[in-house]
C-alpha cells in the first residue's frame, strides 16, 4: 500500500520513465518502492529501467541535440528562466517531496528547493555568455579564432542527499550550453527528479532533450551509456570509491568527465576565534540536511584555549534539537536515509568511544520507527581514530584538541578528500595563510557554508574532477573549438 503523494505534497508526481518527451514504464515492466525514512513504509512504486531503457534515452537525447544545439542562446535562457519561475512557485510542494522521500526537515527541503531554483535562474543569465576569442597568432601568419560548441549527449548522475539541487546544478549548465540530458537520480529519491523533469517540459523544454531514466540496475545501466559513442559527457555527485569505477568506464571511450565526490570536511577553531559564531557556523556545517552533505563538517579541530567552551555550547545547542519526520513542522533533523547509512553511523561512534573518545550529547538512535539517529557530539577523540578517516554522513561531531596551528592544518590535510574546510579565527591574516595552505577546492572563512550557484563548487584531490556552478559549470558542457583562418 503506496501513500497519496499528491495529497502528501500538493504535487503530481510521475512515476514513469521519460524517454523522448514519453512517459512509460521500463522494457520489463519491473518497478522498486520508495520509502518514507521516518516510516520505513512505501511512497510510491516508480519504474525500474533497463539497459535497453537506458539505450532508448541516449536515442532520444541523440536526437533532440542537433536542434537544441542550434536554438538560440536567448531562447535557451528563456526556458531556463521559466523553470526557475516555475520551481519558485512551487517551492513548497517541492520542499514537502523531498521531506517525504528523503526524510530532511522542511527547513532543510524549503532552503534545498530555493537553492535548486537559482541555478536554472543562474544558467539562464549564463546561456548567453559562451564567449569565444579571437586573436592574431605571435607570428603574423594568421588570425587563431576559438568558439564554444555543446559537447553533446550528457548522462547526469545524481545522489540522494540534495534530490532537487544536485539534479539542477547539472541540468541548468547543460541545457544552457545546448546539450541534451539522460538524469539517473538515486533509487532512494527519484520522484524529485520525475518532478524536475515535468516542470521543465511545462517551462518549453523539448521532447527528448531531458530524459530520466529510475533504476535501481545503476551500474549495469550507467555502464551501458558510458559504452555508447553517442555519449560524450559524464557528471557524477556520489562517493568516491563509484566515482573510481566510473572513472575507469569512461575510460573506455574517453567519456569527458565531471567528478563531484567524498568529503572529510576539517573545521578548525582557533583560540582568538569568535566562539559563537563558530558554534552557529558549526551548526551549519555539521547539521544541515541531517550532516548528509559532501560539505558537512566531518571532522573538528578545536584550540585546547577555547575548547571547553566551544564543546559545552555546540553541545548544549545539539542537544535541544528537535528530532522526528521531515513533514513536521517541528523537525530541525529529519531520519538518515536507509538502515545501512544508520548502522555506519551507529559504528563510527561506538568505535570512537571505544578508542578513547568522551560521548557528551547523543550517541544512540532513539527507540521508534524509523531511521533516526541522535545529534552527537565526541570530544577528545584520538587523531587516529577511525571516525576522522570515514565520511560520516550523519548527525555526529567528533572533536580533536591542538594547541600548534601546524598541527591542526597538518591534521586537516591527512586524508585523501579535498572537497572543503572550514576556519574561524579573528585574525583576517592567519585565516588567509591557513585557507591557502589546506588542501581543499573550497574554504569557508568565518562561515558555515559555502555553497552559491554563482561560485565555482567542486573539491581537489580524491573529492573530484571540473567544478559546479559558476562560469565554469557552464564549460564543462562545451568543448573548444580552434579554427585558423586569415583574412
Amino acid at each position: 500500500m503506496t501513500a497519496d503523494l499528491t495529497a502528501l505534497t500538493g504535487i503530481n508526481v510521475p512515476t514513469s520513465l521519460l524517454i523522448g518527451g514519453e512517459r512509460a514504464g521500463g522494457r520489463d515492466g519491473a518497478t522498486f518502492p520508495v520509502l518514507d525514512p521516518a516510516t520505513e513504509e512505501p511512497l510510491a512504486e516508480v519504474a525500474d529501467g533497463t539497459v535497453e531503457d537506458a539505450l532508448d534515452a541516449v536515442g532520444a537525447a541523440q536526437a533532440a541535440l542537433p536542434a537544441w544545439a542550434a536554438t538560440p542562446p536567448r531562447q535557451r535562457a528563456e526556458i531556463l528562466r521559466r523553470a526557475f519561475e516555475l520551481m519558485t512557485a512551487r517551492g513548497e510542494q517541492f520542499a514537502r517531496l523531498m521531506s517525504a522521500e528523503n526524510g530532511k526537515s522542511l527547513r532543510d527541503a524549503r532552503g534545498e528547493a530555493a537553492y535548486a531554483a537559482e541555478f536554472f535562474r543562474w544558467y539562464a543569465e549564463e546561456a548567453v555568455r559562451i564567449e569565444g576569442t579571437l586573436m592574431r597568432a605571435p607570428s603574423g601568419a594568421n588570425r587563431i579564432l576559438t568558439l564554444r560548441q555543446p559537447i553533446g549527449v550528457s548522462v547526469l548522475v545524481t545522489p540522494w542527499n540534495f534530490p532537487a539541487a544536485m539534479a539542477t546544478r547539472k541540468i541548468g549548465p547543460a541545457l544552457a550550453a545546448g546539450c541534451t540530458i539522460v538524469l539517473k537520480p538515486a533509487g532512494e529519491t527519484p520522484l524529485t527528479a520525475l518532478a524536475t523533469a515535468a516542470l521543465l517540459s511545462e517551462a518549453g523544454v523539448p521532447d527528448g532533450v531531458v530524459n530520466v531514466l529510475t533504476s535501481r540496475k545503476s551500474g549495469a545501466t550507467v555502464s551501458a551509456m558510458l559504452h555508447d559513442s553517442r555519449v560524450r559527457k559524464l557528471s557524477f555527485t556520489g562517493s568516491t570509491e563509484v566515482g573510481r569505477i566510473l572513472l575507469h568506464e569512461a575510460a573506455d571511450t574517453v567519456v569527458n568527465c565531471s567528478m563531484e565526490l567524498g568529503g572529510n570536511a576539517p573545521f578548525i577553531i582557533f583560540e582568538d576565534a569568535d566562539i559563537p559564531a563558530a558554534v552557529e557556523g558549526a551548526l551549519i556545517a555539521k547539521m544541515r540536511n541531517g550532516g548528509e552533505a559532501c560539505t558537512a563538517a566531518n571532522r573538528f579541530y578545536v584550540h585546547e584555549a577555547v575548547a571547553d567552551e566551544f564543546t559545552k555550547t555546540f553541545a548544549a545547542r545539539l542537544a535541544n534539537l528537535v528530532v522526528g519526520p521531515g513533514l513536521d513542522e517541528a523537525t530541525e533533523v529529519g531520519p538518515l536515509v536507509n538502515e545501512p547509512t544508520r548502522s555506519k553511523v551507529a559504528g563510527l561512534v561506538d568505535g570512537a568511544a571505544t578508542s578513547g573518545g568522551k560521548v557528551v550529547t547523543g550517541g544512540h538512535a532513539p527507540d521508534r520507527r524509523g531511521y533516526f539517529y541522535e545529534p552527537t557530539l565526541i570530544d577528545a577523540v584520538p587523531a587516529e581514530a577511525e571516525i576522522l578517516g570515514t565520511e560520516i554522513f550523519g548527525p555526529v561531531a567528533p572533536v580533536v584538541r591542538f594547541t600548534a596551528e601546524d598541527d591542526a592544518i597538518r591534521w586537516a590535510n591527512d586524508t585523501e578528500f579535498g572537497l572543503v574546510s572550514y576556519v574561524y579565527t579573528r585574525d583576517l591574516r592567519r585565516g588567509l595563510r591557513v585557507s591557502e595552505a589546506l588542501e581543499a577546492g573550497m574554504i569557508g572563512l568565518n562561515r558555515g557554508l559555502v555553497s552559491d550557484p554563482a561560485a565555482p563548487f567542486g573539491g581537489v584531490k580524491q573529492s573530484g574532477i571540473g567544478r559546479e556552478g559558476a562560469h565554469e559549470g557552464l564549460l564543462e558542457y562545451t568543448e573548444t573549438k580552434y579554427i585558423a583562418t586569415d583574412w
